[in-house]
């Protein structure tokens, strides 16, 4: 699905978790996901491990290193997508990964392969704007969409140029530093996601520390069509041994994150 058409039909903003592939296994992955969806996930930010992931704090570095420690690799993660969609999961797969990944077996092969898998979108933090126009190719050419940060220090002028290069969505990053639950939302994130909904076109959606519904309806009441939320979920499952336990646990807080985003603007 375009994803700009799928944010012109949401009411009120979507809620995407964030999910590392392969922590603590595939198979539990593939029913987290099932279980987010299943309590009212719109869509889901899927991550492909990567042993130096910059972008994130402690909660997701960990999920990466025992992702990377039981075994996945870029090409099983790709595989994973492809497996959620046979198990009948419809919502849009944005991809998260880093350059080192995409550009190592080649920029154009990995775009298409996500794409074959079920992908509609793809996240890559550590790629510049003004270094990204073979990635932007090809993921034009591929129809996916590729997602660029924008940041509470971004000028209206910088927002505009990223704007024009980006699709799918905007990432408006909520706080200035990795990713990680945090106790507040700044007043700086709500004023970058109102700045960014007067000044651009494409949908917005915020990330990086957000770990409550409160958090969810002070953002989605500030105009962003979206909302991301990976430390605080990896933090809950990561917590319980049972998977049951931990599955169930997950559920109750994505419902309760659905609801925080579900009302109408």
């Amino acid at each position: 699905m375009k994803l700009e058409r799928f944010f012109a039909q949401m009411k009120g903003a979507a809620f995407m978790p964030y999910v590392c592939c392969g922590d603590p296994s595939e198979k539990f992955t593939l029913r987290l996901v099932r279980t987010l969806v299943e309590s009212g996930a719109d869509a889901i930010e899927f991550g492909i491990p990567f042993s130096d992931p910059i972008a994130d704090g402690k909660a997701i570095q960990a999920a990466s290193q025992r992702a990377l420690a039981a075994g996945m690799t870029p090409k099983r993660a790709i595989a994973a997508i492809a497996k959620l969609r046979k198990m009948g999961i419809r919502v849009p797969i944005i991809t998260m990964t880093y350059y080192n990944i995409v550009y190592s077996g080649g920029t154009e092969a990995f775009i298409a392969s996500i794409k074959k898998a079920g992908a509609d979108g793809l996240i890559v933090p550590d790629v510049p704007l003004e270094e990204s126009g073979e990635l932007r190719a090809a993921c034009r050419n591929a129809g996916i969409g590729l997602i660029y940060f924008i940041t509470p220090n971004c000028s209206t002028k910088r927002l505009k140029k990223i704007a024009s290069r980006a699709s799918g969505f905007l990432y408006a990053v909520s706080v200035l530093g990795t990713t990680g639950a945090r106790k507040t939302v700044s007043s700086d994130a709500l004023e970058l996601v109102r700045r960014a909904r007067k000044a651009c076109s494409l949908p917005v959606v915020a990330g990086f520390g957000i770990s409550e519904p409160s958090h969810a309806a002070a953002l989605r009441e500030a105009g962003a069509d979206g909302v991301i939320v990976g430390s605080r979920l990896v933090e809950i499952y990561g917590l319980e041994k049972n998977e049951r336990s931990a599955l169930e646990k997950v559920g109750r807080f994505a419902r309760k994150m659905k609801k925080a985003c579900n009302a109408e603007r």
